[in-house]
């Protein structure tokens, strides 16, 4: 896949500055599924597959910031924003679904397993988050519920092009739960996953509340909150609805919302199934 593999974060970060970020092949067969027809052919509808995939909405991002109108005076975050902006035969001719991570993966089921894992999280934490920014009435909700949608975004992209050592990095925290997971990363990779986030939401100029949330100062900030507590719920309540974890969770959602710690557990619980 790759002719001589990146041994460092400077050369991953030229790489991934290069690379043809892939898309999953869910998205690839939705906006095809919308191309092919006019009624449903819209910006709403497109952007609604779009954010529904952080690689997607990540290649999107980083073209349009590659390719700045000369009057653009602000970094634009809101996908259906973007999408007016350049219109929808340019999006499909210019950003199209491809590759395919699915492909991509397709002799590492390991990494692709981990890979939908972290994409299924981002979804669930990007869904809390919107959600909290309306209630909070934040006036850039959708900077938040892409923010939150690309938390983990770094992660992805070497899930997609490093699965050999995105594993090694698993099976040694497996055999050793107590190692801190940027010590391993160090060891295997050279560098921690969080400088490989930074650095790519500086270079690609991603919405300032990634930024943000790597910045111990902002930490208190509501938006910072908001985004940490989604994706911590999205994580523990991947390993089950009576893990540990989410009383915590639920205080400190109740204590940013301004509600009842019960309550928010009802808010955030999926309904029971009706038999």
């Amino acid at each position: 896949m790759m002719p001589q593999q990146p041994k460092s974060l400077a050369a991953w970060l030229a790489f991934l500055g290069q690379a043809d970020i892939p898309v999953l092949k869910y998205t690839a067969r939705e906006l095809e599924r919308l191309c092919a027809d006019e009624v449903l052919l819209n910006a709403r509808g497109i952007a609604n597959v779009v954010t529904d995939d952080p690689l997607m909405t990540v290649k999107l991002l980083r073209y349009m910031q590659t390719h700045k109108h000369r009057n653009q005076k602000y970094e634009l975050v809101d996908v259906k924003e973007a999408l007016l902006m350049m219109g929808l035969d340019a999006f499909f001719r210019e950003v199209p679904a491809m590759p395919i991570a699915e492909d991509i993966l397709h002799g590492h089921i390991e990494a692709l397993v981990q890979l939908l894992h972290t994409v299924r999280r981002a979804q669930r934490s990007a869904h809390y988050a919107f959600d909290w920014a309306l209630r909070l009435h934040d006036l850039h909700a959708e900077e938040v519920h892409v923010s939150a949608l690309l938390y983990h975004v770094a992660e992805m992209l070497m899930w997609c092009f490093n699965p050999g050592q995105m594993l090694e990095i698993q099976k040694l925290q497996a055999a050793d739960p107590t190692l801190r997971s940027a010590e391993v990363q160090k060891q295997v990779l050279g560098f921690t996953g969080l400088e490989l986030q930074r650095q790519l939401t500086i270079e690609w100029k991603l919405p300032e509340l990634l930024l943000n949330l790597m910045d111990p100062a902002q930490t208190n900030t509501a938006r910072v909150r908001n985004v940490k507590l989604a994706a911590n719920l999205a994580r523990h309540s991947a390993q089950g609805w009576d893990n540990d974890a989410l009383s915590d969770d639920y205080r400190e959602i109740a204590a940013l919302l301004r509600m009842e710690p019960d309550k928010v557990a009802a808010l955030v619980k999926p309904a029971p199934a009706i038999v």
